[in-house]
C-alpha cells in the first residue's frame, strides 16, 4: 500500500472513526483503525468498528499501490493531528508486511500494525429498499430527543432511541422512565423507497412504515457525524437482523438495534389538561437555573405554585439545614391554583431543547403527567413526572 493524502483530511476522519474504537478491546485488533486504499476510486477509507458501534468514512487520495492495513487508533491518531496541516502524508506499507512507515516534511514515523484478514467485517445490511430520511430532519429529532434516553443499562431498551416513519411523517421518542421527549417531523421522509435497486416506481411514491430502536451512544455519534458537514444528500437507511445502518455521503454508520417492543409511549400522554400556564421560555429557564443552586444541595426538587389571581408562578426549593431560596415569574394561568413539584434537571433539559420564545405548563394534578411544549407547537412533546410533595 503506498498513497499520499492531506493532513488536515486524515486527521479529521481520524477523529471521526476513533469514536467507534474500543476503550478495553477484546482482541488487539479492535483498538485499531481499518486503512484501504483504493487506486481505481482514488481514496482511503477508515473504518472503527467495536463489535457493537461502527464507523466508515473516507478521503481522497493519490494511491499509487492499493492495499490495506490496521493501524493503533490512539497512536495513529495522535501523530497525525500534531503534523503541519501545510505538508501532504505519504503511508507506505510494502507487501507482505505489516509495518506503516508515515513521511511528512517534517520527520517520518514508523508504526507497526496488525493485518486487515484480523479486522472484522462491517455489518454493512443494504439489501433491500432503504428509507432515506432529510439529514437536517434527523439531526432536528436525535437533538430533541437524546437527551431523555436512560443510562441505565438494566433498561436496556430504554437506553436507545425508538424512530419510527408513517406517511412520510419521522416521530422520534426517548424515555427514561421519568420523563418522554416526542418530536414528530412531517415530510421528513426522503423519496423513501425509491432508492433501493429493485424498487419500482410505485413504491417510490409513499414512504412504508418503519420503526427500530436504536442505542443513544449510536445515534449520539450520529447526530454528530451529520452535523459536522454541510450537504443536502439524504440518509439511507437500512435495518435487518438486529443491525441498522445509516450511509450518508461518503460516510457510513452501522449499529445492533436493540430487541423489544418499545413502551406505547402515546398512552402515557393525556388526551386533556385542566390547568395551563403560558410562560417566557427564557425567563423559566434561568428562573429555575438560579433556584436551582439550593435545590442540588438536597434533592434537586423545585416546587412550583401557580396564582392564577395575580397571573404569577412562584418557582421555590427547600434545602433542609442549608437554605431556601425563590423566584417569582409573570404567567398567563388557566384553571385553579396548582403545587407541583419537579426534578429540576428533568425541566430544565426539556425547556433547553425548545427554541419558541413562549412555552406551556400543561398538568391536571400533583401526582399525574404535566406536559411542557412549545406555545403553538403540536410537533413536540415533552411529558416529565412530579416529585410527590411531603407536606
Amino acid at each position: 500500500m503506498k498513497l499520499v493524502c492531506s493532513q488536515a483530511e486524515l486527521s479529521a476522519s481520524l477523529q471521526l472513526v476513533s469514536r467507534a474504537v474500543a476503550a478495553r478491546p477484546t482482541h488487539p485488533v479492535l483498538a485499531n483503525v481499518l486503512l484501504t486504499a483504493d487506486a481505481g476510486t482514488g481514496r482511503l477509507s477508515l473504518t472503527g468498528f467495536d463489535l457493537n458501534l461502527g464507523i466508515q468514512t473516507s478521503l481522497p487520495a493519490a494511491v499509487e499501490t492499493s492495499g490495506a492495513i490496521t493501524l493503533p487508533s490512539r497512536l495513529f491518531g495522535e501523530i497525525v493531528s500534531r503534523l503541519s496541516a501545510d505538508s501532504p502524508i505519504t503511508l507506505e506499507c510494502p507487501e507482505g508486511q505489516e509495518q506503516v512507515e508515515l513521511t511528512s516534511f517534517s520527520g517520518s514515523y514508523q508504526m507497526r500494525g496488525l493485518s486487515a484478514e484480523d479486522f472484522p467485517d462491517l455489518p454493512l445490511v443494504q439489501t433491500g429498499a432503504p428509507i432515506r430520511l432529510e439529514a437536517e430532519a434527523l439531526i432536528k429529532g436525535l437533538r430533541a430527543t437524546l437527551f431523555a434516553s436512560s443510562p441505565d443499562e438494566a433498561k436496556q431498551l430504554l437506553t436507545g432511541v425508538h424512530l419510527g416513519l408513517e406517511h412520510d411523517g419521522l416521530e422520534c421518542a426517548a424515555t427514561d422512565g421519568h420523563r418522554l421527549s416526542v418530536l414528530r417531523l412531517d415530510n421528513a421522509a426522503a423519496g423513501a423507497a425509491g432508492a433501493g435497486p429493485g424498487s419500482g416506481a410505485a413504491e417510490a411514491e409513499e414512504a412504508p412504515s418503519f420503526a427500530v430502536t436504536v442505542p443513544a451512544r449510536s445515534l449520539r455519534e450520529l447526530e454528530r457525524l451529520l452535523s459536522s458537514r454541510q450537504s443536502q444528500e439524504p440518509v439511507s437507511l437500512f435495518s435487518e437482523r438486529g443491525q441498522v445502518v445509516f450511509v450518508w455521503a461518503d460516510q457510513v454508520l452501522t449499529s445492533r438495534s436493540l430487541d423489544g417492543t418499545y413502551p406505547n409511549y402515546g398512552q402515557l400522554i393525556p388526551a386533556s389538561f385542566s390547568r395551563t400556564l403560558e410562560l417566557d421560555r427564557r425567563a423559566f429557564v434561568n428562573a429555575l437555573e438560579r433556584v436551582a443552586v439550593v435545590a442540588d444541595q438536597h434533592n434537586n426538587v423545585v416546587k412550583l405554585s401557580s396564582d392564577p389571581s395575580a397571573d404569577r408562578l412562584r418557582i421555590s426549593a427547600d434545602a433542609q439545614d442549608v437554605g431556601s431560596g425563590s423566584e417569582s415569574l409573570p404567567a398567563l394561568v388557566k384553571g385553579d391554583a396548582i403545587e407541583i413539584a419537579f426534578n429540576v434537571r428533568y425541566v430544565l433539559d426539556g425547556l433547553k431543547a425548545m427554541t419558541a420564545e413562549r412555552v406551556e405548563l400543561r398538568c391536571n394534578a400533583p401526582t399525574t403527567p404535566a406536559v411542557l411544549a412549545p406555545l403553538e407547537d403540536p410537533s413536540f412533546t415533552y411529558l416529565v413526572m412530579p416529585v410527590q410533595i411531603r407536606s
